[in-house]
């Protein structure tokens, strides 16, 4: 019977230790974010320390992210909505709690950002601040004072609604970004209008000023230009802050003579938050937070920074970004700059449909 008994506990042991065994091979996690928003080497040593097994996917708009998680079934663990789509898809119910718990480096962010935040997040309850910026203009020197003489306007949106600077600048390529949200509330704001308008008549207008324009526009597109404009195939973009920045010095590296600048509009321009939230429908939430808690360790964020140019809201971690980013005004606005920025809201479904309405009619140029 002691015999029995014994083999019996050697038996349970090996398959407890198998299990575990088992278990640990089966940790993984699914992450979709914005394409080329990440220093390549964090996942890779997040992977190589815990044993998680990373799927890594991304995507290009806000949109195709809604597409997926209004599904109710994303089939990822973590995925990076902006600011206005963080709070329609909050009260949508497609996220679940955080669990402070379980993420002790969050005493590292800034309490002022995390503070406004909570316009889209109350009570910073879903999201992880990860990366802001604002969205503005990118350009080719070389190729811009060609078209335009030395005193082209690059410190101005009057470089992109002027009609008359649009017709020179089409010989050398501008591309916007694929985004209504973005685009829109700028050709608003730059008419006298509210960015967050819920008029129909002011969407009418500025469809109309984009109309005047869009014969010379390249594309509409939230990736391809980046690559593009380090190319030197586009001399103009209206993109994301830090995506000039990265591509900058990919153009550097590369060693093909290109210069990519940009400059934060006098006007002002729309500022940004995006966060890792996770689906309420995800099946590794305990590896989620491991993740998320070692994105908030200041060591691990700050070369994400560096890496990709936006400044990030981590309080202990902007002391140890560079100062090509962490003292650029047209990355990290000053206090001044910061007066002429606005934070987008969501829109009623209403508004949202006029403003689809519209954007299709803009990019189909008709």
């Amino acid at each position: 019977m002691k015999t029995t008994h014994r083999l019996l506990g050697i038996a349970l042991c090996g398959a407890a230790l198998w299990g575990a065994a088992v278990q640990a091979q089966a940790r993984e996690l699914r992450v979709y974010n914005w394409a080329d928003y990440m220093l390549p080497s964090v996942p890779k040593d997040f992977q190589a320390k815990t044993g998680i097994k990373l799927t890594w996917d991304v995507f290009d708009t806000n949109e195709a992210l809604e597409a997926k998680l209004l599904t109710g079934n994303s089939g990822y663990d973590l995925v990076v909505p902006t600011n206005t789509f963080l709070d329609t898809q909050i009260k949508a119910g497609v996220f679940q709690k955080l669990d402070k718990a379980k993420l002790p480096n969050w005493k590292h962010l800034d309490p002022g950002l995390l503070e406004l935040m909570t316009a889209n997040d109350p009570g910073n309850q879903y999201a992880v601040p990860y990366m802001y910026g604002t969205v503005l203009i990118g350009f080719n020197p070389a190729k811009v004072k060609a078209a335009l003489g030395e005193d082209a306007p690059v410190d101005s949106w009057d470089l992109i609604f002027k009609e008359e600077n649009m017709a020179k600048l089409k010989q050398c390529g501008v591309a916007m970004l694929d985004s209504p949200g973005d685009i829109l509330p700028i050709a608003l704001h730059y008419l006298g209008l509210d960015p967050n308008s819920t008029q129909a008549e002011d969407y009418e207008k500025a469809r109309d000023l984009m109309l005047k324009i869009r014969p010379h526009v390249a594309y509409f597109h939230s990736a391809k230009y980046m690559t593009d404009i380090a190319n030197g195939d586009i001399c103009v973009a209206v993109g994301y802050s830090g995506s000039f920045y990265q591509f900058a010095n990919r153009a550097k590296e590369a060693g093909n003579g290109v210069v990519v600048d940009w400059r934060l509009p006098k006007e002002g321009a729309p500022l940004w938050y995006d966060s890792f939230a996770i689906p309420a429908s995800a099946r590794n939430v305990e590896e989620a937070h491991e993740f998320l808690n070692n994105l908030l360790d200041p060591t691990v964020v700050a070369p994400i920074s560096d890496f990709l140019g936006y400044p990030n809201p981590n309080k202990d971690a902007m002391p140890l970004v560079g100062p090509e980013i962490r003292d650029n005004p047209h990355l990290t606005p000053t206090a001044e700059a910061q007066k002429t920025l606005y934070v987008l809201q969501p829109l009623p479904q209403k508004t949202e449909r006029i403003r689809t309405r519209a954007w299709n009619t803009i990019k189909s140029g008709l």
